[in-house]
């Protein structure tokens, strides 16, 4: 018979760890009513993630992506970075269609889309190589060897015509590379095998 899998918990040192203070410290909030835990029967305390995030949002805390994710799973998003605003909304807009169940996100040079990254997390970049601010190449180039970023598949995108573009943003670790003008369905087809990871 199928074993139901068990709820994620966090002991109190756990905790701890996540605001920053001593395991002494989540003990006396949890004895104090302000935490809600159970006990184990050897008598250490284990905090459910919804539980924590309350407590975390009541006292103005971070709640940390690991809980966050726990209490409200992510939804897929996908992020188009692009400085033409016009094409940026044609793609969105192509992209909303065919995938209406996942949060389609703009950003319109490098600095926008880093603040969005670091947000969301979003599962796909489609990343326009030429933006102002920080180029698409050393966006590419941080979400790719920043772990924090939990490698998002990432679709290089240009109208210059040289071919070392390419290569470079291949080099740097984009999963795909078009040139514009490509055609929508296979960008779509790209995302599509991507969200499938």
């Amino acid at each position: 018979m199928p074993t139901t899998p068990k709820q994620r918990v966090f002991s109190a040192l756990e905790v701890a760890k996540f605001c920053g203070v001593v395991n002494q410290t989540v003990i006396n909030w949890i004895r104090a009513g302000h935490l809600p835990a159970s006990t184990t029967p050897g008598g250490q305390f284990r905090i459910y993630p919804d539980d924590l995030k309350t407590f975390l949002d009541s006292k103005g805390m971070k709640v940390p992506l690991e809980v966050q994710n726990l209490v409200e799973p992510p939804v897929p998003s996908i992020l188009v970075v692009e400085d033409d605003m016009v094409y940026n909304d044609l793609l969105r807009a192509q992209l909303a269609r065919v995938f209406p169940d996942v949060k389609i996100m703009a950003a319109y040079d490098g600095f926008e889309a880093g603040t969005l990254l670091g947000r969301h997390r979003p599962r796909v970049v489609v990343l326009d190589l030429n933006l102002p601010g920080v180029d698409g190449l050393e966006l590419c180039r941080r979400v790719k060897q920043d772990e924090v970023f939990e490698n998002p598949y990432v679709v290089g995108i240009t109208a210059w015509t040289d071919p070392e573009w390419e290569s470079r943003i291949l080099a740097l670790g984009a999963n795909t590379f078009l040139r514009k003008p490509f055609e929508p369905e296979v960008l779509i087809e790209s995302i599509r095998t991507a969200l499938k990871r």
